[in-house]
């Protein structure tokens, strides 16, 4: 059975002051000095609180052809993902076809066939 962890308001409180005075550079870093588990609990109690400037924000500002570039590396990305998974697959159906085909031809010896036949076509 999982146990559940309970914060008591003060402690909560306690915590999003102790972000809020500048003890901690983030959530997460306060989080971890007073051992509250999970990593999005003390936001969770900052945005309660309506502390949300206290949330770091990223904010990236790009010129129109650096996003331009970052979409098609992000688009060549998905690409080169994809043509890793039909190469496993290509590899694993290639590998399932030598056994049968091993089989068939009686040769035990998988491993030592493809070793002695490496490099020929």
């Amino acid at each position: 059975m999982r146990s559940s962890i309970r914060y008591s308001e003060a402690f909560k409180l306690h915590v999003v002051r102790e972000l809020e005075a500048g003890r901690f550079e983030s959530a997460g870093l306060a989080g971890r000095a007073y051992g509250v588990k999970g990593n999005g609990t003390v936001e969770t109690w900052v945005r309660r609180l309506s502390k949300d400037h206290l949330l770091g924000k990223v904010v990236r500002v790009m010129k129109a052809d650096e996003r331009a570039e970052v979409e098609g590396l992000r688009k060549q990305v998905r690409e080169l993902k994809g043509a890793l998974a039909d190469a496993h697959l290509d590899l694993k159906l290639e590998a399932a076809y030598l056994k049968i085909a091993c089989r068939t031809a009686g040769i035990d010896d998988v491993d030592g066939f493809k070793k002695k036949h490496a490099g020929k076509s």
